[in-house]
């Protein structure tokens, strides 16, 4: 056998192994990224890590990022090459309200018997009795979004009726879900405040499926979803932000907020055709103006921050 592929062979082998033997005992009956994968596939992120390795956008940026708009993050996403981070078509909880967190992503799958089979043999030796939503569900941390990817499923695709919604918002501190599937008990969902995005609401309990993966890629509508991706939600749909582009596009939010605050100012002032100041002023005199607008604001934006 040539050298180079008997090395491959022992290198798979190895990796199989390491990756049994470091993968979390509650999900290693699941394809999941153990802590060393999530740190080999977001190699960019440059904030600290969750111990199960996945990227940690820090508690002042979340708050922050609920002040950003669509436009806002499509702005620099789009300026870096990043085309298929938005997904809509969602019905929203809350309308009003911004969703903030970081991705905790969930795969299932439809149903098939041997595959699942095995999948709950495992799980039983390892003293898990069934693999259901919950599994998933009792993994959460504070400042997760849970991001579920149901293949769009309707009936029997219910990832929470309002009692499991009241326990995520609990387990979250109400950051939010995601899912690409369905709800049921929207009346009673619709008290808890945590906001929501969901394809369909059924009265049928989740079923037909199985569980499959736990903090790995997955997919939501044309967007790749990564664990820790920072996820925002407004009105209009959903964003995944790499950690890497976080902190670039709240600088950037800035900015426009206060460009758009400037411009509103002097609109007001009846002087203006819109020309002369949107999006940037024509006039020498109102360009050094905005600039100092600018500096100033800013100045006062980072101060009120890093006094709190």
């Amino acid at each position: 056998m040539n050298r180079d592929l008997v090395r491959l062979c022992v290198a798979a082998i190895l990796y199989g192994c390491a990756w049994l033997v470091f993968m979390p005992a509650s999900v290693a009956q699941l394809l999941s990224f153990p802590p060393q994968e999530l740190v080999d596939y977001s190699p960019q992120n440059p904030f600290d890590r969750l111990a199960d390795g996945r990227p940690k956008v820090p508690d002042d940026l979340i708050e922050q990022a609920r002040g950003l708009s669509s436009e806002e993050v499509w702005a620099v996403l789009e300026g870096k090459g990043l085309h298929n981070q938005y997904a809509d078509g969602f019905q929203v909880l809350h309308p009003g309200k911004t969703m903030v967190g970081r991705a905790f992503t969930v795969q299932f799958m439809p149903m098939r018997s041997d595959v699942d089979d095995v999948a709950k043999a495992k799980a039983r030796a390892r003293g898990i009795r069934r693999l259901t939503n919950q599994t998933a569900i009792d993994m959460l941390q504070p400042g997760d979004v849970l991001v579920v990817d149901l293949f769009g499923k309707k009936v029997n695709g219910t990832i929470v009726g309002d009692n499991l919604f009241y326990y995520v918002m609990q387990a979250t501190h109400g950051a939010g879900l995601v899912v690409d599937g369905s709800v049921r008990d929207l009346d009673g969902i619709s008290e808890i405040d945590m906001p929501a995005y969901f394809r369909s609401v059924d009265p049928t309990p989740i079923g037909d499926v199985m569980l499959t993966g736990i903090n790995l890629p997955i997919r939501m509508g044309g967007v790749t979803v990564m664990p820790g991706d920072l996820v925002v939600g407004d009105r209009e749909g959903v964003y995944f932000i790499p950690p890497q582009f976080v902190r670039e596009i709240l600088d950037t939010a800035d900015e426009t907020h206060i460009h758009d605050e400037w411009t509103k100012k002097k609109f007001a002032e009846g002087k203006y055709k819109s020309s002369e100041i949107y999006s940037s002023p024509t006039d020498p005199k109102l360009q050094q103006e905005y600039r100092e607008y600018l500096k100033k604001r800013l100045e006062e934006i980072r101060k009120q921050r890093s006094s709190k």
